[in-house]
């Protein structure tokens, strides 16, 4: 009796330390879920939420500071003005003053001529500033202009002729005389700008891996949610927006799309995000580099993520320097060419 009651005793003990076992396998095996300070209920982060990454040097996931719950930032045109750098300029005069209710209504249906966006201002009789026309003002003179280059490539002769029969018919429409470039120099320009933007374009992006478990969709908005990211209009997109109203974001914070659409995202299981920010978009004032390696170092350590480059190799101090240093040449060349980094044109050419 005494070795039987021993191994019935034993065989329960060996079935506790199976159940135990998967238990603890399955556990593993779950997304990591949003976290809950101690005493209060589980939530989803919100979007008044926010905090300041550590520097690169000195990182810690517990450093934070208080930021206001929502900045004024400046207004930002809606629409750019015509710029020699980057558009073909077809000027249209007028012998008289033009209201801008005429003007509106003969503006094209599209902006577009082909994949370049083109623009018609009128110059303010009153404010002598160049501007789209407007109700209740009048127009001594206007000009429209097509986009040479941006990121779909070279403006060719069909989208030039586009945009000519476009103008032509405004001009008739206000009775303008319109004077146009030729058509070869204008193509032989967006092709030398195009060359220049490819050469000068660049992406800096990181992929922040995880070490061990997955995470869930809400695990992964929470931690961002702490170091200023809010939801994007991309759904598995998370932004780091920028100090001026509509400018484009600092940093974007990147995952499975599929991921952010399911119907229970937190059942999800994610293992890899990707930080990066559009360098020519991106006005160095707001020091994007110094967030972008300061947010993957606060982020990997607070979500327990390795940081590796497109290939899958560890990312370290050294390697973000490298990068600092050809960022910095970069930066020098879209300045000489008066295209820096953020500015209205660099962010039409390189968009």
């Amino acid at each position: 009796m005494t070795l039987t009651v021993a191994l019935a005793l034993f065989g329960a003990a060996v079935l506790a330390a199976m159940a135990a076992h998967l238990w603890w396998q399955a556990r593993r095996a779950q997304p990591r879920r949003v976290l809950a300070p101690r005493g209060e209920t589980q939530r989803e982060p919100g979007l008044g939420e926010g905090g300041v990454e550590p520097s690169f040097d000195a990182p810690t996931s517990e450093t934070t500071i208080e930021t206001p719950a929502a900045e004024l930032r400046p207004a930002r045109r809606t629409q750019p003005r015509l710029d020699a750098l980057i558009d073909a300029i077809a000027t249209l005069t007028v012998e008289v003053q033009i209201s801008g209710e005429m003007a509106i209504t003969h503006l094209p249906p599209t902006r577009r001529a082909g994949s370049k966006p083109f623009f018609i201002e009128g110059l303010n009789a009153l404010t002598k500033e160049w501007e789209p026309p407007l109700a209740g003002q009048r127009y001594s003179e206007f000009q429209a202009g097509v986009q040479l280059a941006n990121r779909g490539g070279a403006l060719n002769e069909i989208e030039y002729s586009e945009f000519v029969q476009k103008v032509e018919a405004f001009a008739e429409g206000v009775g303008a005389m319109a004077d146009f470039p030729d058509m070869l120099e204008v193509v032989a320009r967006a092709r030398e700008l195009d060359t220049f933007a490819g050469e000068h374009d660049a992406q800096l992006a990181v992929h922040l891996r995880s070490r061990s478990v997955a995470w869930s969709v809400g695990f992964i908005q929470q931690h961002a949610a702490r170091h200023g990211f809010v939801p994007g209009m991309v759904p598995g997109r998370l932004v780091l927006p920028g100090a001026e109203e509509g400018a484009p974001p600092v940093l974007t914070l990147a995952f499975d799309s599929q991921a952010a659409l399911a119907d229970d995202p937190n059942q999800s299981a994610l293992r890899d995000v990707t930080l990066s920010f559009d360098v020519p978009q991106t006005d160095p004032a707001s020091e994007p580099f110094v967030a972008w390696q300061a947010s993957a170092q606060a982020l990997s350590l607070g979500m327990d993520a390795a940081i590796v480059d497109d290939n899958g190799n560890a990312l370290a101090a050294e390697g973000f320097a490298i990068i600092g240093s050809e960022l910095k040449s970069l930066y020098d060349a879209l300045e000489a060419r008066g295209l820096p980094a953020g500015s209205s044109a660099a962010r039409r050419l390189f968009s």
